[in-house]
């Protein structure tokens, strides 16, 4: 594995069957610079069955599959992918199989899974069944396996078969093909299993096969390697020699038809090779396949090394595809009616996008233009004091002005200075994504701070969850996505949810949250200055409730008795009652007749970090604010009563009560002794929470917005904070 630890944890937990104690897995770290390497670490220290592998360099796919291979003692070898995972009871399904048949080689089959939530199985699955095919068998007498996926991860292979072969797995790209087509023809036992137990994913980033550049011109060695070997097998090979020669031609189309993979100016190059590899190994009497339209006709031209007659057969496919876009474009514009003064401001915002881009204008923003706050906020101030020459500019809606801070410039959502101003900025800083009329201009650069650590799934992870994603749009939601350049991590949890979630081309900057810097700077003088400010007695105890939104209720509804809670805290307490800001309330206090003065609403306070400062414990139960709120190593209490209908329609990353910040309560009594017999400052509940910061805090020192300017903004490059 290398950078994929946002998909490790799914793919060790499909694998590590609790019921199958006879399995070792090897996972092999190959310099990953993520948290790959604690991760597997953290797997290893709990389940014996696990070993991980450090590699000092990184040697690449080929080359850390063969460690794997050198350190394994199993009867069979199955290698996994890390971003992949095996699906539910495969690994068992595997185990019996090989059980039943003892083959040299056992292929299973697979389904795609792609980024927007759909698992399609592999197209030629029917080669499991048709013609039915006996428990056991050769590569002669059934050689259509040769056309399945060649892949390492579609088959389960006996060690020892593998070694005295002398087999390895080569450097580059396609390194597997001189392995899994090899194996084939030399197994005296073949053994297919029709079960989908592999689960593919299509990345949207980060696939090395998926990436444009000459490395895939690795090809043409890997494929002279299964060439070679087949020589070397003399007389024994012949029966394959034409299906091989097809499968080679297939994939070099394959590879260079798909548009993605060689780079426009090394096609002829690409095809040049591809002729001397169709001439060398084209075997006697061959003739070209005809089963898909211009396959024959490709063949006689890579025979020819006609690369103009090649683009000329692939430019009249092209053509018939042209006319859709086109015909939904002028459907499109036949129903679309706007107003003139949503055309008047598109208009003004194309000119302006035509115009020099302002190199110092920096745009900020927060929760949907509602104000000055989070990240942005802690951003913006460090900006002024290391980039004085940015001019910050914040966007707000209308209600929104008369609490924007003294000195700090801004404009109007939807105003003419608006569009002008993020048709004209060079830097974006925002904690959510802009709108989708906003449209980014090459040489502008984006940087999303998001608003909490992510103990609820976030981005694409929603979709499992239909009650928590609702009506989201995925597709608009990763496009918009797609305009980041950098995405600030708070720490590792967060670093692994983001790049499941949002897949896309960013620098993931793992350097703590700007908007926490405060609290771990806060001092006492501080406090009680804000203290006074919010009205809170002196010598009283100031709890902090902010509870989180839940997507399963319509309205907000209080998950306890707040009257009562308070007259059994007694007069020494007083609770700052923060509610969610997606819900609009007023005068609640009044309308619910709490206790005057001893619940004082918070819920429209511009700073939660004010109020965390303030305060003396925090009540929530799955908001973000803990996170924060353990820099400042103050009592936390989590009031869980609804957690396993939370966890079913919204979907968590870990248990929070198996690894809580301190005391968790699941019923009212219980909630009400966290305070008045004081657990939530006891021993026990320190200690938690000392756990909680040190896997949750690790990279707030308070220079977390020092780190973003100086990336964003100065363009230094700027080390992250220790693991």
């Amino acid at each position: 594995m290398h950078k994929v630890q946002g998909y490790i944890r799914q793919c060790l937990d499909s694998i590590l069957d609790p019921d199958l104690p006879n399995l070792e897995v090897i996972a092999v770290d190959d310099a990953s610079p993520d948290g790959c390497g604690e991760i597997l670490d953290e797997f290893a220290e709990r389940d014996s069955r696990v070993r991980v592998l450090h590699l000092a360099e990184n040697v690449g796919l080929g080359h850390a599959r063969n460690a794997g291979l050198d350190a394994a003692t199993g009867d069979y070898v199955w290698f996994f992918d890390s971003d992949d995972h095996a699906t539910e009871g495969a690994v068992r399904a595997v185990c019996d199989r090989l059980a039943e048949t003892r083959p040299d080689v056992l292929v299973f089959d697979y389904a795609r899974s792609y980024w927007n939530g759909k698992v399609k199985r592999s197209i030629i699955n029917d080669l499991f069944r048709e013609p039915p095919a006996p428990d056991v068998f050769t590569l002669e007498e059934r050689p259509s396996v040769l056309e399945m996926m060649m892949t390492a991860w579609n088959k389960a292979i006996r060690r020892q078969f593998l070694l005295d072969l002398g087999l390895r797995f080569s450097g580059g790209y396609y390194e597997d093909v001189n392995v899994t087509y090899p194996i084939l023809m030399a197994a005296e036992r073949l053994s297919l299993l029709d079960r989908v137990c592999y689960i593919y994913r299509q990345r949207r980033r980060g696939a090395i096969t998926k990436t444009t550049g000459a490395k895939h011109f690795d090809a043409f060695a890997q494929y002279d390697r299964i060439f070679a070997f087949m020589d070397e097998m003399g007389p024994k090979a012949d029966p394959f020699r034409q299906l091989m020669f097809d499968r080679t031609i297939w994939h070099l189309l394959v590879i260079i038809e798909r548009g993605d993979r060689v780079h426009e100016s090394e096609n002829e190059r690409f095809f040049s090779e591809m002729s001397k590899t169709y001439n060398r190994y084209r075997p006697e009497g061959h003739v070209p396949p005809d089963t898909k339209p211009f396959l024959a006709e490709k063949h006689r031209l890579i025979q020819k090394n006609d690369y103009r007659g090649f683009q000329r057969l692939g430019a009249g496919s092209v053509k018939a595809k042209a006319k859709k876009p086109a015909r939904k474009a002028n459907n499109l514009r036949k129903r679309g009616v706007l107003y003139s003064k949503e055309v008047a401001k598109d208009r003004y915002y194309q000119m302006q996008r035509r115009l020099a881009i302002d190199e110092n204008l920096a745009v900020f923003a927060a929760y949907w233009y509602r104000g000055y706050a989070c990240n942005p906020a802690a951003i913006y101030e460090k900006a002024r004091e290391l980039a004085p020459h940015i001019r910050g500019v914040w966007v707000v809606k209308p209600g929104a002005r008369k609490d924007m801070p003294k000195g700090v410039e801004y404009v109007v959502s939807g105003s003419a200075d608006y569009y002008r101003t993020i048709a004209r900025a060079k830097y974006f800083v925002n904690n959510v994504n802009f709108p989708d009329h906003y449209v980014k201009r090459p040489g502008q650069v984006h940087m999303m701070t998001q608003h909490g650590t992510p103990l609820k799934k976030m981005g694409l992870d929603q979709m499992e969850f239909p009650v928590g994603a609702k009506d989201m749009d995925f597709k608009a939601l990763i496009t918009r996505s797609d305009r980041w350049d950098y995405l600030l991590s708070s720490n590792p949890l967060s670093s692994e949810a983001w790049e499941r979630g949002f897949p896309c081309n960013y620098e993931m900057l793992e350097i703590g949250y700007p908007r926490n810097d405060r609290l771990v700077q806060a001092d006492e003088e501080e406090r009680g200055r804000l203290r006074a400010a919010l009205g809170v007695p002196e010598g009283a105890t100031a709890v902090l409730y902010a509870p989180t939104h839940r997507d399963y209720q319509r309205h907000y509804t209080p998950m306890f008795d707040i009257g009562r809670f308070v007259e059994q805290l007694g007069q020494d307490h007083v609770l700052l009652l923060r509610a969610h800001y997606y819900y609009k309330l007023k005068n609640m206090a009044a309308d619910m007749g709490w206790p005057e003065g001893r619940v004082i609403d918070v819920s429209k306070y511009p700073s939660v970090e004010d109020l965390a400062i303030a305060s003396d414990a925090l009540l929530t139960d799955y908001s973000s604010v803990m996170f924060d709120y353990a820099n400042l190593d103050k009592p936390i209490v989590i009031y869980a009563n609804d957690w396993e209908t939370y966890k079913l329609t919204r979907g968590v990353n870990f248990d929070l009560t198996a690894t809580p910040p301190g005391v968790v309560a699941t019923t009212e009594s219980e909630l009400v002794d966290a305070f008045v017999s004081r657990a939530a400052w006891s021993d026990t509940a320190n200690k938690a929470r000392e756990n909680f910061r040190a896997r949750f805090c690790p990279w707030d020192d308070g220079h977390a917005a020092e780190r973003a300017v100086r990336r964003m903004f100065l363009g230094e490059k700027v080390p992250s904070p220790p693991r």
